[in-house]
């Protein structure tokens, strides 16, 4: 069920020059499923000389039928769900029917793009001077390095290349070690689609190599990146010195205000099933809790009921809702944040560990876990969990709760939760966030601009903004 996977560079399939791999681990089993080619520089000179060819001919495409390209990939991966999502599983550890679903999605973002290909519109300014027209052409930026996560490997990719090749440009789409099967099969597509060679260049290796060497490379006019906001910061500064756009979609905490008139049932069921989605490894996932003082008890108690009732395990078995972390370092990283924001003072309310006889060879299970009265001081409430630990703590009125939602430097993703129209305006207002949801998880949908302010990052992977960031505005002022 899974193959090892290879560089994809002009057009072809292929080992890396001088033959390195690296392993690919099930972290449901601990498992080696296979290897992926780890790429080094011979490799992504290759693959650099590759997306400048591939730009030249993708720029010469019409925007119709780079439309019809993307379409066509879209309905490979409708037609591959069942191949490609069992190995999104096996590498990934999300539950089978998440894995569905997020290649389902993957289809819809290319079909999406594909649209907006079509819809890249210049427009003409009335002169000043009779005899002289102005007007505005949009043209591709030019070959992009684009960075892709492993929580999403399929539908974060896919964000980025269907942006990318519906303006015009080629990729080199550095993919993600942990979860290169999936990554690899989206690509795949693409090029069954019947792009020209090297409009999508897929490449694996040591990841501060390849971004250290790619970055600032004068072929590369576009960087695009999906991570954690250290490495995000180190990424735009490089990016930076040697002037190119760049779009960083980094890490959030999103916190989730539940004022006293919500319906504590609907919501805490609806904030649970957000909080333990892909074992909370989801950058706009539900993580500080800010309850009101009056029903915090009760919320808190419902929350915590629906935490048990998650069920862990191999994604590939039936009935299971949440698989494990993608790594052992996510598991050391909960246990760690755990015990600190315990020896803090905060309650153990649920889960707090790994499942029981999780270990080395049973993989990087973690119960899903509930924390009481987690002061602000605890490492919790100031790091991204990035993993199944929701936090709670108190407020009695807006300003307190409005305060700790904007304390700290993220501003990705925020929830509210309330039966006031007037409260939930009032909030919206005030809330420093990229993106605020109000009584649902409404976050994530392609028509919808996707990206975060402040230390989360500038720039939009959804909606129409998304290709944005592909495209120049050339001027031009032309006299009869």
């Amino acid at each position: 069920m899974y193959d090892n996977v290879q560089l994809f560079i002009a057009g072809t399939w292929r080992p890396a020059r001088a033959g390195g791999t690296l392993p690919v681990v099930n972290p449901a089993t601990q498992a080696v499923l296979g290897t992926v080619a780890h790429a080094e520089i011979a490799d992504l000179d290759e693959a650099l000389e590759a997306a400048s060819r591939g730009f030249a001919s993708m720029r010469n495409v019409a925007a119709f039928d780079r439309s019809k390209l993307l379409r066509t990939a879209a309905a490979h991966l409708r037609e591959r769900v069942e191949s490609i999502a069992p190995i999104l599983t096996q590498e990934q550890g999300k539950p089978i029917e998440e894995a569905r679903l997020e290649i389902r999605t993957s289809a819809d973002i290319l079909e999406w793009f594909a649209e907006e290909s079509r819809r890249t519109y210049g427009r003409v300014i009335p002169a000043r001077t009779p005899g002289v027209r102005w007007w505005v052409d949009k043209e591709p930026v030019g070959p992009v390095a684009a960075f892709t996560p492993w929580n999403f490997p399929v539908a974060q990719a896919a964000r980025k290349l269907g942006a990318a090749l519906a303006a015009g440009c080629s990729v080199i789409l550095k993919g993600p070690e942990e979860t290169p099967g999936s990554n690899a099969a989206l690509v795949r597509a693409l090029a069954d689609a019947g792009l020209p060679a090297g409009a999508v260049n897929l490449v694996f290796g040591v990841p501060a190599v390849i971004s250290q060497y790619l970055i600032p490379h004068p072929v590369i006019r576009k960087v695009s990146f999906t991570g954690s906001t250290a490495v995000g910061k180190q990424l735009a500064a490089l990016a930076g010195a040697h002037m190119k756009r760049v779009t960083m979609e980094l890490g959030g905490h999103a916190p989730v205000i539940v004022f006293d008139d919500t319906d504590i049932e609907r919501s805490s069921k609806i904030l649970a099933l957000g909080k333990y989605r892909n074992a909370g490894q989801v950058c706009v996932s539900p993580t500080r809790f800010l309850v009101q003082d009056n029903i915090y008890d009760r919320f808190v108690e419902r929350f915590t009921a629906h935490a048990r009732d998650v069920r862990v395990g191999n994604g590939l078995d039936a009935g299971v809702t949440m698989g494990p972390l993608a790594n052992p370092r996510r598991q050391a990283a909960m246990e760690s944040l755990v015990a600190d924001a315990r020896q803090q003072g905060a309650t153990l309310r649920a889960g707090g560990g790994t499942e029981p006889g999780a270990g080395p060879s049973t993989g990087n299970y973690f119960r899903p876990t509930v924390l009481a009265d987690v002061p602000i001081a605890a490492r919790a409430m100031n790091e991204e969990p990035f993993g199944p630990v929701a936090l709670f703590s108190r407020f009695t009125d807006f300003d307190q709760a409005i305060t700790e939602a904007n304390r700290l430097s993220h501003g990705l993703a925020a929830y509210v939760y309330t039966n006031s129209i007037s409260r939930a305006n009032t909030a919206l207002a005030a809330i420093e966030s990229g993106m605020v949801s109000v009584n649902h998880q409404g976050l994530g949908m392609i028509e919808t601009p996707f990206g975060g302010i402040k230390d989360s990052g500038y720039g939009s992977e959804g909606g129409a903004e998304a290709i944005e960031a592909y495209l120049v505005s050339k001027f031009t002022s032309s006299a009869s």
